[in-house]
């Protein structure tokens, strides 16, 4: 801990113009710093000891960085991401420091004058009375408690104060185990597993986390592949922490799985993902909305189009064709959505619309 960056920190950050986030930033990394002013602390740890966001804490460190109060320089720990190694800039943070407390200084007056006079007259004034003299005159001598003469002690026992020691800080070991069994929590609830809290079953989650992935994104990640793989026999098996947290594939599964979110979260059937007001059928995606509307248009029970599509003119040659107005009703309809899937292929070229 460089106490001196600390002080610079407190003294001209704030008066510099900079936002209370990021001047609780450089405290913290001037608290982890040596005097030259290199630490590597991860930003989960600054997020939660200012009680931020890591997203938070990434924007303001960024913003920082571009200012020139730090300089940033990645780090590796094998196969895997470290956390970044900060070079405050002493320099800055230096004459920032200096440049408000001179600022300070010269808007003060020196009152030395007045303190001093203010002092003559204080000592006048108390020579005028002198509460040992007058009460020795008057002969009176209260006992040293104050009060009963019978108490000779010289301290009240109710002036004892209990020290408060301020708590300590969660270790930050025990914090990662206890998100790790959430995530794990989480994966047996969704998926229906059983894995127990365990070295084995934990550590992929715990690494992932260490890299400074969050709690919400694993989680996420999770819901994204219990999703994509439960319906699927051979790839249900593979819904296990030590698939699915594995270093070299888990930044590919939470890419996928941000796009799925932003996607509204869609069904995976037969292997394609279906939007609602949606079906896959033979692998294609059609848009059962478009194919009931222009059916009843066929009958004579919707509104017509001035403009009908290309698919929909096609599939109404081909079902007068067939004669699917003479026929029952259900065996119409299904006669229908297999003329419009056949029509959709051919329009297409292959693809459903």
């Amino acid at each position: 801990m460089s106490v001196k960056l600390s002080a610079f920190v407190w003294d001209g950050c704030a008066a510099a113009g900079m936002k209370i986030t990021s001047v609780a930033i450089m405290a913290r990394l001037a608290d982890f710093s040596n005097d030259e002013g290199v630490c590597w602390p991860s930003v989960a740890t600054i997020a939660r000891q200012i009680g931020a966001g890591p997203s938070t804490v990434r924007t303001a460190l960024g913003k920082l960085e571009q200012d020139g109060w730090i300089s940033r320089t990645a780090r590796r720990k094998g196969n895997r991401n470290g956390s970044n190694l900060y070079q405050i800039n002493v320099k800055k943070l230096r004459d920032a420091a200096m440049f408000h407390l001179s600022e300070s200084d010269t808007s003060n007056p020196d009152t030395s004058k007045s303190d001093a006079s203010e002092s003559d007259r204080s000592k006048s004034d108390a020579s005028k009375f002198d509460p040992s003299e007058n009460s020795a005159k008057a002969g009176f001598h209260p006992p040293e408690s104050g009060g009963d003469p019978s108490v000779t002690s010289k301290h009240d026992p109710s002036d004892k104060k209990t020290l408060c020691q301020a708590p300590a800080e969660p270790d930050p070991e025990v914090v990662l185990t206890d998100s790790a069994k959430r995530v794990l929590t989480h994966l047996n609830q969704v998926t229906g597993s059983r894995y127990q809290v365990g070295k084995t079953s934990l550590e992929n989650i715990r690494a992932r986390l260490g890299e400074e992935f969050t709690t919400n994104e694993l989680i996420l990640t999770v819901d994204y592949l219990n999703a994509k793989w439960s319906g699927d026999l051979k790839m249900a098996e593979y819904l296990r922490p030590a698939t699915m947290f594995q270093p070299t594939k888990f930044p590919g599964y939470l890419s996928g799985a941000q796009k799925w979110a932003e996607a509204g979260r869609p069904k995976c059937v037969n292997g394609k993902w279906v939007k609602a007001g949606s079906e896959v059928i033979g692998g294609d995606n059609v848009d059962v909305t478009e194919r009931d509307a222009a059916y009843r248009r066929f009958i004579g029970s919707g509104n017509p189009l001035k403009k009908p599509s290309q698919l929909e003119l096609t599939v109404k040659a081909e079902a007068s064709k067939a004669g699917v107005r003479g026929m029952r009703a259900d065996f119409a309809v299904s006669r229908w959505n297999s003329i419009w899937k056949d029509c959709a292929g051919r329009v297409s070229g292959g693809k459903a619309a």
